[in-house]
């Protein structure tokens, strides 16, 4: 490893950059320099700028784009100190097209489609609490606290931790799932109990669950995440409450959920049929509200388990 290359890892461990963006940017730093046969800092603000119209002619993704974008401008204006390089260094802008989301009876058709009840608990859980694909399978069998009926969501996006509501119905199945399979520590261990299922075998999952239930939509587990809160606002919950059980830094993250919410727009008619004088559609049914999750504790949960029998 050169000394350049150690001193960009350095100064991103030195600022807590998480390992996965550490992951992105040296590589990407790297690519940069291999493009032009020398190294970054023997580069200047004309390379870079023929390096980001190098990347649009090989028609790489917006997302790869601005990872170059802003692992060159970490690059330049930290470990370099040269400000000048990246000073006009635009960002790509990217699509915003709105995720995909499912229906309350494809979530349940997708939960039915999964023949290992381990496996079904793993998205209901995700699907119950917003989480991420991270975040559920890190979770542990002390961070379900039945007591303030609450999940404690370790270390997540930004290295915070946040307190989502335990549904009722998810901790009487959580207590089943530790009754007959008594998890040391991770909630879902892997193959063997020192480690949790790894996030490519949970992909895994998710994508056969969603050949099996037969489902046209592209469906991921975050589509859980973004079906969950689609939900939560179709069902009538403020967006600041959204907001904080999805752990946004910033509102306008989650106003999109505004956008995909189908339940209100339903309801609108048509100017249409008020100018040829047709009859109003006959009402639907309301969108049904979620599963009250702040429902009072009924017992704790037997066993050697004593985070999820104690408030926290």
């Amino acid at each position: 490893m050169t000394p350049l290359r150690q001193r960009l890892i350095d100064d991103l461990q030195r600022r807590n950059y998480a390992a996965k963006t550490i992951a992105v940017y040296v590589p990407a730093v790297a690519r940069f320099a291999r493009h032009f046969g020398r190294s970054p800092d023997q580069l200047d603000a004309e390379h870079v700028r023929q390096y980001q119209l190098h990347l649009l002619r090989q028609r790489a993704s917006w997302s790869r784009f601005n990872q170059a974008v802003a692992a060159l401008r970490f690059f330049y204006a930290v470990t370099l100190q040269r400000q000048d390089v990246v000073v006009m260094l635009p960002y790509g802008k990217k699509p915003k097209a709105l995720p995909d989301v499912l229906s309350p009876d494809e979530v349940s058709r997708l939960f039915d489609a999964v023949t290992d009840p381990r496996h079904r608990l793993l998205l209901q859980t995700a699907y119950a609490a917003g989480l991420r694909i991270s975040e559920v399978v890190r979770l542990q069998v002390g961070d379900i606290d039945s007591a303030r009926m609450t999940l404690h969501v370790r270390c997540a996006k930004g290295h915070k931790d946040r307190f989502v509501p335990l549904s009722t119905v998810l901790l009487e199945r959580l207590r089943a799932y530790w009754r007959h399979y008594r998890p040391p520590l991770w909630l879902f261990p892997g193959q063997t109990p020192a480690g949790h299922l790894s996030i490519g075998q949970v992909q895994r999952i998710c994508r056969s669950a969603v050949r099996a239930a037969g489902l046209r939509k592209k469906a991921s587990m975050h589509t859980l995440r973004h079906s969950y809160a689609t939900h939560l606002v179709e069902a009538g919950t403020d967006l600041a409450t959204v907001q904080k059980l999805l752990g946004h830094n910033q509102l306008s993250t989650t106003l999109r959920y505004t956008h995909i919410g189908q339940a209100h727009l339903q309801q609108v008619r048509s100017p249409l049929d008020t100018l040829l004088g047709l009859a109003p559609p006959a009402e639907t049914a309301a969108c049904p509200k979620t599963a009250s999750m702040s429902e009072p504790c009924s017992g704790a949960l037997p066993g050697r388990c004593p985070p999820i029998s104690g408030g926290r």
